[in-house]
């Protein structure tokens, strides 16, 4: 039976999108201004944020303790809400619609591993989170999923396929449990 051989893992073909130097300051800029829960300001963080590439709404609200790996890969609609410890993985774009909600400590992950391949390879895809979706506390989502307009993930649960609109998930892997209904 063959082994996992991580001596051979190579991601040489996957490139970020942004020269060192670039990278080098993000990284420097997130751990100051975004990860470093001593920043509640959302104006100073979006402006960051645009300043490296991301498009951003208006009304967006960026919490304290929120990790963006690349900016440049990132857009948020408007009046959407990134909450505490949120962290955005993103090897690949991110797009988040609009009056979207990103709960306390929920993950969106780009990227996985082949682990079928001794070597482990990297595989990244995106992840779309459409108009007025939720993404509850501790929850995570893998990479090429997209949440419909509305979908809602419930705490803790993982999503590991699209999202149908208007309807909550729960569980590992995350399930359809009922429809979303939404009162005026």
């Amino acid at each position: 039976m063959k082994k996992t051989d991580l001596s051979s893992f190579n991601n040489s073909w996957y490139t970020p999108g942004a020269s060192t130097i670039k990278i080098l300051f993000w990284y420097f800029i997130n751990v100051v201004f975004f990860i470093n829960p001593l920043n509640p300001f959302s104006g100073l963080k979006i402006f960051l944020l645009r300043l490296f590439g991301a498009k951003i709404g208006k009304g967006v609200v960026i919490k304290p303790g929120v990790n963006i790996k690349y900016p440049w890969y990132l857009e948020i609609g408007e009046h959407s809400w990134i909450g505490e410890r949120v962290w955005i993985d993103n090897l690949a774009p991110v797009k988040i619609g609009n009056n979207c909600c990103l709960s306390q400590g929920s993950m969106l992950l780009c990227g996985n591993h082949n682990y079928k391949k001794s070597s482990f390879d990297l595989i990244v895809k995106e992840i779309t989170i459409e108009d007025g979706a939720w993404v509850g506390a501790m929850s995570v989502v893998c990479p090429g999923v997209t949440i419909e307009s509305h979908a809602v993930l419930t705490v803790q649960s993982v999503a590991t396929e699209t999202l149908e609109p208007y309807m909550l998930y729960k569980g590992n892997p995350a399930v359809k449990i009922r429809e979303r209904g939404i009162q005026s």
